[in-house]
Parts: structure tokens; C-alpha cells; sequence
């Protein structure tokens, strides 16, 4: 399975590529820039060694990848979902993206969304994908810090059983992540939301990686293997 990570330059983006990278994933990573991408390519390998990671342009990368990860800005997202729709037809679609804008000081605060959530507008506009939403509470910083297990819960939500089954899978593949099945995709507004919580809380408590553990869920079967 080929994953790709569009917008893969960023902090998130690589995060998850070392991650995945580390569990064996063949993992791409794309950008709007040919140079940044193998750039960041070259710096997962730098770090891991003999990984199968490659850079690529966006689009190029959506085509050849089975799972398609939605790591760019919510300001580039409309152009990055046109520029894409084409070739992630009938494929997975993971929307990491959060709607949050910044309030004087520097205070980041979520965005209502007519479509109630980024990643039910995703799905309005890929129509033809079946479209995740997960991934949003994960910090990059413990993302990227490989000497230690992310001690995070990931929700997943998707109107897509079978998707959501296999981004619950993807997930687990990362130390110390527990996968939670979220529900319909109307859920991923209370999860998208919740990431301004937790950045308010990394500044308060001057941390870069909190994150979220849901408890009581002990023996729960969390996805089908």
C-alpha cells in the first residue's frame, strides 16, 4: 500500500511520514514544489535510513497512491481537492485539516463551517472518494520525536466502513496511537475542534505535544483485523 502526503513539507506532514516510514509504509510525499518535496523526502531518509519514501508534485502523488492524506493548510485546501479530484477517484481520502483562525495575541480559535466540518466539505467536493476524517489531535512535535510512542488517541470518522477501518489500521502502525472508531463523518466536527483546546493548553502549560486519551473504552474492539 502506497501512501501519499500532500502538503507532506509541513510540520504534520512529516511527522506522519517518519512515522509511517518507520512501520514500513511506502510513503510519498507531495508538494506544490518538486524541490521541497524531494527535499523532504531526502530528510526522512536522512533520519531512517533505507525507507521507500519519494517526493512529488501533488498531484502526481495523489495518482500513484492508494490512501491519500490531506496535510496542507485549511487556506490552500480548495485549490489543493481541484487540483487532485481526478486521481483520488474511488480512493481513500484522510482529512487532517483543522479550521482554525488566529485572534489578536496570537490565540487560535475554530471556524464554523457552513458544511459543519473540513472534512464533511471535503467529501462535498470529492464526491467520487471516500473520504477520513482522523488524524487531528496528534501533535507534529511528538509525531516527529521517534525516541518516543505518541500517547495519543486518533478518532476516525467516515461515512465509509471500510474506510474507516483501514485509517484505524494505518494508525495503530504507530507506537503508541489507539485508534478510536469515531462514527459518521457529522462526527469529525467535535473532533476538528477540539485541536484549539489543546494548542491553548500547550501554551499554558508551555508543552508542544498534549493530546487526547479517551478513557473507560478498556476491551473494546476497535477495528476488524
Amino acid at each position: 500500500m502506497k501512501i501519499a502526503l500532500l502538503g507532506g513539507t509541513g510540520d504534520q506532514g512529516l511527522g506522519l511520514a517518519l512515522r509511517f516510514c518507520k512501520a514500513g509504509m511506502d510513503v510519498v510525499i507531495g508538494s506544490r514544489s518538486m524541490e521541497r518535496a524531494l527535499e523532504a523526502s531526502k530528510n526522512v531518509k536522512s533520519r531512517l535510513g533505507g525507507v521507500k519514501i519519494e517526493g512529488m508534485l501533488n498531484e502526481d502523488a495523489a495518482k500513484v497512491a492508494d490512501v491519500v492524506f490531506l496535510t496542507v493548510p485549511l487556506i490552500g485546501l480548495i485549490p489543493t481537492l481541484k487540483a487532485i479530484a481526478n486521481n483520488v477517484r474511488g480512493k481513500v481520502v484522510v482529512s487532517p485539516v483543522v479550521p482554525l483562525e488566529a485572534e489578536i495575541g496570537g490565540t487560535l480559535r475554530p471556524i464554523r463551517l457552513w458544511s459543519g466540518s473540513v472534512a464533511e466539505l471535503v467529501a462535498e467536493r470529492l464526491k467520487d472518494s471516500k473520504v477520513v476524517a482522523a488524524f487531528h489531535n496528534v501533535s507534529a512535535e511528538a509525531l516527529s520525536d521517534l525516541e518516543k510512542p505518541v500517547e495519543c488517541d486518533v478518532v476516525v470518522c467516515s461515512d465509509h466502513d471500510d474506510a474507516r477501518q483501514l485509517v484505524m489500521q494505518l494508525a495503530e502502525k504507530i507506537d503508541g496511537v489507539r485508534p478510536i472508531d469515531g462514527g459518521p463523518l457529522s462526527n469529525s466536527r467535535f473532533v476538528e475542534e477540539l485541536t484549539s483546546l489543546l494548542l491553548f493548553l500547550n501554551k499554558k502549560y508551555s508543552v508542544k505535544s498534549s493530546g487526547v486519551r479517551f478513557t473507560g473504552l478498556g476491551g473494546v474492539t476497535y477495528f476488524s483485523r
